[in-house]
C-alpha cells in the first residue's frame, strides 16, 4: 500500500453499507501522486498525496 511520505497518509478501510443495509469490506485510497522533490538539496522521487503537493509542503525539482 502506498503511503505519502511527507504526513504519513494511506489507505483507510471500513465497511460499505447499501441501500438495503447490507455491509461489505472496502478501502478509501488517498491520491498518491510519484513526484521529483528537493530532498536534502538533490532531486528525488518521492511519493506524496495531493493535498500536500497543493499546500506546497513539497518543493518540485524542475
Amino acid at each position: 500500500m502506498a503511503k505519502c511520505e511527507i504526513c504519513g497518509k494511506g489507505t483507510t478501510f471500513g465497511i460499505k453499507v447499501s441501500h438495503s443495509h447490507i455491509r461489505s469490506n472496502r478501502a478509501w485510497k488517498a491520491n498518491i501522486r510519484t513526484v521529483r522533490a528537493i530532498v536534502d538539496g538533490t532531486p528525488k522521487k518521492v511519493k506524496v498525496c495531493s493535498r500536500c503537493l497543493r499546500s506546497n509542503k513539497v518543493v518540485r525539482a524542475i
